[in-house]
């Protein structure tokens, strides 16, 4: 029986680095779509808080503790990073989401402006701050995407991997030839 070994969607596609700009991989070792039911989002916020130190997102946000990461990714949604969703079981809708998501950080002084020509928001410090995070737009594509410390984590569809970094790749290559 052939065995197969488990790689990452952007395996053999990054690290890319141009000028102050690096581009890597992210992937968390886990990803848990975690959708509050109808009446339960204190609760979720409560068994959150006792179990990681974390709450449920506020629209927009992400929220770090340890390991853990949650960030908001839609109305009544959001993805629990890197923790066991176990103790939110009867509370919301767990879904496994790991194997379905690309991760990459964009990191460099400046940053905000190479994504400036994927992603149609305002992504400067002042206005999308340390964890700040928004649905959008990247190029043709939907991502998730959240400013950590001096950069980015940007989620995109396994599938569409290769088509992320290509794009991010030009926009980091066009604004470092600016110099």
């Amino acid at each position: 029986m052939a065995e197969l070994i488990a790689t990452s969607a952007t395996e053999g596609l990054v690290p890319v680095l141009h000028g102050p700009f690096t581009l890597t991989d992210a992937a968390p070792a886990r990803i848990t779509s975690v959708a509050p039911f109808n009446g339960k989002e204190k609760a979720v916020s409560a068994a959150l808080k006792k179990a990681l130190g974390l709450a449920f997102p506020a629209p927009n946000c992400a929220l770090a503790k340890a390991e853990a990461r949650i960030v908001w990714t839609g109305r009544g949604q959001a993805f629990l990073l890197d923790a066991d969703p176990a103790p939110l079981a009867g509370l919301a809708a767990l879904t496994d989401q790991t194997d379905a998501w690309a991760a990459l950080r964009l990191a460099g002084p400046g940053a905000d402006q190479v994504l400036a020509r994927l992603i149609p928001l305002d992504l400067r410090p002042a206005v999308f701050a340390d964890g700040a995070a928004a649905r959008s737009a990247l190029g043709h594509m939907m991502a998730v995407i959240w400013r950590e410390g001096d950069g980015f984590v940007l989620l995109v569809m396994r599938s569409m991997a290769r088509t992320a970094v290509h794009e991010i790749a030009a926009a980091m290559s066009a604004v470092a030839a600016r110099g």
